[in-house]
């Protein structure tokens, strides 16, 4: 197999995947939403922006004699692998799934899983003080809240937005001390948060537990049937590789 990878990024495992494939000499190319102001630019060529959906896609690859497809999204950027299967499937290029797997409760964790933000919206109706962090898309499923809302994401969040929220911007990782003082300050009694997995932001969930609050976890949508899909950066060069073999 020769040609060039299209690597859609955007976390950590597609930058580190797609500096593997330029240091191994394999043409790669990162497609970033271009959601984030300021994001971190993986080595290589990059584009930013959409594609028009999944015509606008296959017409790319077609164009950029692409001859394999990492999807290493968000794991909830589920319209993006969407359009990612169709658009593969119509050129006949094969597709991966990049994604880390899913965070596992410790002992002495009150996780309550939920199926969507607006369920997790339900859940925390009662409480007088919530910790969103579930990035500022999808906040309007919080909007009608009435308690405290904390929320925290890299860029300003648009609205519409709870009427008694407090908006911190950072850009993580945080240690577990970061997040048990932010949650103390704020006097936080649930953290919301998506199944995103990895260690980035998993601090939260570790100061959570030490102060005994629950979190509600959204869980994360299912890979699209007939989709190949890897927990790590090694298993996703072993699948490409076995592709250039054939």
């Amino acid at each position: 197999m020769t040609g060039r990878v299209l690597v859609l990024g955007g976390t950590g495992e597609a930058r580190r995947l797609a500096g593997e494939l330029v240091a191994a000499g394999v043409p790669v190319v990162s497609s970033l939403a271009g959601r984030v102001a300021e994001p971190r630019l993986p080595p290589g060529e990059v584009r930013v922006g959409g594609f028009g959906g999944p015509t606008g896609l296959a017409a790319w690859l077609r164009e950029h004699g692409t001859t394999a497809v990492v999807d290493a999204t968000h794991p909830f950027a589920a319209g993006m692998t969407a359009n990612a299967v169709a658009a593969t499937r119509a050129v006949g290029v094969p597709l991966l799934r990049l994604q880390r797997p899913g965070w596992t409760a410790q002992p002495g964790d009150d996780w309550r899983r939920v199926g969507s933000l607006d369920a997790a919206a339900r859940a925390v109706e009662g409480f007088s003080s919530v910790f969103l962090t579930t990035g500022r898309q999808g906040l309007a499923a919080f909007a009608g809240l009435t308690a405290a809302v904390l929320v925290r994401s890299v860029d300003p969040p648009d609205p519409p937005l709870p009427a008694r929220t407090t908006v911190v911007l950072a850009r993580g990782p945080f240690t577990v001390d970061e997040e048990r003082a932010l949650v103390l300050e704020h006097r936080v009694d649930v953290v919301v948060t998506k199944d995103s997995g990895g260690a980035m932001t998993a601090a939260k969930l570790t100061a959570a537990r030490e102060l005994g609050l629950p979190v509600v976890l959204v869980d994360r949508p299912p890979v699209p049937d007939g989709v190949p899909a890897v927990g790590t950066v090694a298993e996703a060069r072993a699948w490409l590789a076995d592709r250039w073999q054939r």
